[in-house]
């Protein structure tokens, strides 16, 4: 008999944010199943000082059916899994994990698949000879190697610290092989936006230092904008990419692509993918949507 009920965990400082419950809750129902997520505090009460193997044996004694995992936890759990994804394997980090009916630990990362189909829906047709990207951290390394599946021709890296663009740009190389990744320093920004297709911007909010400024001045009407940290349209950077006429994207189509990727490894289920956008378009509009 198919399974019909699920308990889901969050793991993470970013799980009060429920955007992502909301997405699974509302596919959940579509498919007419009972699907409950619950927050688990790693450094509270039940759990503090006794580490992640201690976390991950309590989930699944109590009967959850996987974790959602969100930073800092990203990294630190991957050596007490059972087995890795080749993605999570790849970037060294898992957002998802099941639990098997053997009792054994799968962990799997929907980064790479959330910004590859993200791109493909709303940026469809993009040239990819030339993409700059700015941000080489976690967020980063899964922008990378999207691009890199999507055959971006040429990738170009900054970072406000340009040995984290170097050291990126090295995983690359051993990852995907070639030589299609480049780091270059900030200071080049301008230039490089100059001859470019397109702009990959996946630094937090206040991560940017001194390229807010070479930013806004080196955009120009022949780039496509994708700015993959923020999940509202009115983000500084693609309000004056749309200004100039660029093609703009924000990361809603990353959050909602993931958060299909993971309701499909946790439940077995295919996503209704299409309805997920509508769900997402709806609770952004509600008065108190989330951010």
């Amino acid at each position: 008999m198919a399974q019909s009920s699920y308990l889901v965990g969050l793991v993470g400082s970013d799980t009060d944010r429920s955007l992502d419950v909301d997405l699974h809750e509302r596919e959940a129902h579509r498919h007419h199943l009972r699907y409950l997520c619950r927050r688990v505090d790693a450094d509270g009460g039940a759990f503090r000082g006794k580490g992640m193997p201690e976390l991950l044996r309590a989930c699944r004694d109590f009967g959850f059916s996987g974790l959602r995992v969100a930073p800092p936890y990203r990294r630190t759990v991957r050596p007490c899994l059972d087995e890795l994804s080749q993605p999570a394997a790849r970037l060294k980090a898992v957002d998802v994990i099941v639990f098997t009916e053997d009792g054994r630990t799968v962990g799997y990362n929907t980064d790479v698949v959330g910004r590859v189909a993200a791109l493909v829906r709303g940026l469809p047709g993009i040239p990819l000879a030339r993409v700059v990207q700015v941000g080489a951290g976690a967020a980063g390394s899964a922008a990378a190697h999207a691009l890199l599946e999507l055959k971006a021709e040429h990738l170009l890296v900054t970072d406000p610290d340009y040995e984290r663009a170097r050291a990126l740009v090295e995983q690359l190389r051993q990852s995907s092989g070639g030589d299609r990744a480049e780091a270059f320093p900030a200071e080049e920004l301008a230039a490089q936006l100059a001859s470019a297709d397109g702009l990959v911007h996946t630094l937090s909010s206040g991560g940017t230092g001194c390229l807010d400024t070479s930013l806004s001045h080196a955009l120009h009407k022949d780039l496509w904008v994708f700015d993959a940290d923020r999940y509202l349209i009115h983000s500084r950077l693609l309000q004056t990419g749309w200004a100039l006429g660029c093609r703009v994207l924000d990361a809603g189509g990353v959050m909602v692509n993931e958060a299909a990727a993971a309701f499909g490894l946790i439940t077995g289920r295919t996503p209704h993918t299409s309805h997920m956008f509508g769900d997402f378009a709806e609770i952004m509009a509600e008065p108190q949507a989330h951010s």
